[in-house]
C-alpha cells in the first residue's frame, strides 16, 4: 500500500454515454490525454460527477478499467466504489484492486440512514476490506448521502479499525470542520478538498490536494488560483476565485453534470447527457450556456496560459 499522499488538481471524471444512454467508452483515453495536458493530477472515477449511483454494476467495472488503462500509470486513479449493498461495494473494491487502480473510495450507504460513527466505520470497513491492499479514501458528501457525523471522530477511531484507511474526500462547506480532519493525525491521514467554488479558502486551511467536477473543464483557472496563494497574491487569488463561483453559477442554472457535458462537448469531447433523472440539455439549452460562458470569457481563461502557471502544487 503506497503511502503517496494526492497532491493538486484530482479531476471527479464523467463517464460518457450514446444518445440513447448507453456506455461509450471511446473518448476515455482522448479526454484522459486532454485532462493531463491541462494539469490535472489525478482521476476520481465513478463518483457523483461520473454518475456511479445511476450505473450498474457492470458498467462500473468497465468505466473503471478503461480509466485505469488510459491513465496508463502517468497519475493516479482512485475509484469510487459506495453503493447501498456492501456486498457490492465490497467487491467493486475488490475488482479496483485487480485491475491496477491506485486507490479505492466509497460513499456510505444512504437509503438507510446511518445515524452513528460506530455504524459507519462498520460499513466502510466491510467495503475497505473488499481491497486491503489499497489505500482507501471515505467519501464525506452529506448533501447527498444525508449523513453528516463528526468526520474527525471517524477519522480517530475509523483509523484503529480500518487498517488501510488513509483519508477523506471531504465534499462539505465547513472549513473549521476541513481543518480539525486535518489535525487529525496528519502524518497518517490524507483530506482532500471537494468544493470547488471554496478552493481559496480550503488552501488558507491548509488543503494540497482537490477533487472536483469543473477541473474537467477549466484545470488552468484553478492551478491559476493555487499558484496566485503560494505566491501571496490574494487579490489575483480572490478574482481567480470569483470567476470559478460566476462559472459554477451559471452552469448552475441547468441540470449541473448534464450542463458540464455539454461543456465538455463545446470543448469537442462528445459524451452524451446523463442518465435519468439528471437528463441532457436541449439544442436552445446549450446554445445559451454557450452564450453566457462566453460573456464571463470562459473561452479564454480557460485555456492554459502564461498568467495561469500549471506548476503549482
Amino acid at each position: 500500500m503506497t503511502d503517496n499522499k494526492l497532491s493538486g488538481l484530482i479531476a471527479a471524471t464523467y463517464t460518457p454515454l450514446h444518445d440513447d444512454g448507453e456506455l461509450n467508452l471511446d473518448p476515455i483515453a482522448a479526454m484522459t490525454d486532454w485532462l493531463l495536458a491541462k494539469g490535472i493530477r489525478g482521476l476520481y472515477v465513478c463518483g457523483s460527477t461520473g454518475e456511479g449511483m445511476s450505473l450498474s454494476g457492470a458498467e462500473r467495472r468497465v468505466v473503471a478499467e478503461a480509466y485505469v488503462k488510459a491513465a496508463a500509470g502517468r497519475v493516479p486513479v482512485i475509484i469510487q466504489v459506495g453503493h447501498n449493498s456492501l456486498a457490492e461495494a465490497r467487491q467493486l473494491a475488490a475488482h479496483a484492486q485487480e485491475i491496477g487502480a491506485n486507490y479505492v473510495s466509497a460513499t456510505c450507504p444512504s437509503y438507510f440512514s446511518i445515524n452513528d460513527v460506530d455504524t459507519l466505520i462498520d460499513c466502510m470497513a466491510e467495503v475497505a476490506g473488499g481491497a486491503p491492499e489499497l489505500p482507501f479514501y471515505y467519501y464525506h458528501i452529506p448533501a447527498l448521502t444525508g449523513s453528516a457525523l463528526d468526520m474527525a471522530e471517524f477519522l480517530e477511531r475509523g483509523g484503529k479499525r480500518i487498517s488501510n484507511l488513509v483519508g477523506l474526500k471531504y465534499t462539505d462547506t465547513k472549513l473549521h470542520v476541513f481543518l480539525q480532519c486535518l489535525q487529525v493525525d496528519p502524518e497518517r491521514f490524507d483530506v482532500v478538498w471537494g468544493c470547488d467554488e471554496m478552493m481559496l479558502g480550503a488552501l488558507a486551511t491548509g488543503a494540497t490536494a482537490a477533487i472536483g467536477s469543473t477541473f474537467n473543464i477549466a484545470a488552468p483557472l484553478y492551478l491559476g488560483i493555487m499558484e496566485a496563494f503560494r505566491q501571496g497574491d490574494m487579490n489575483e487569488a480572490r478574482r481567480l476565485q470569483s470567476l470559478s463561483v460566476e462559472m459554477i453559477r451559471t452552469i448552475g442554472k441547468y441540470p449541473f453534470h448534464a450542463a458540464m457535458k455539454s461543456v465538455l462537448g463545446m470543448n469537442g469531447f462528445n459524451i452524451g447527457g446523463c442518465r435519468l433523472p439528471q437528463g441532457r440539455l436541449s439544442e436552445s439549452e446549450i446554445e445559451r450556456l454557450r452564450n453566457d460562458l462566453s460573456s464571463l470569457g470562459y473561452f479564454q481563461w480557460s485555456q492554459p496560459s502564461s498568467s495561469l502557471s500549471t506548476n503549482s502544487l
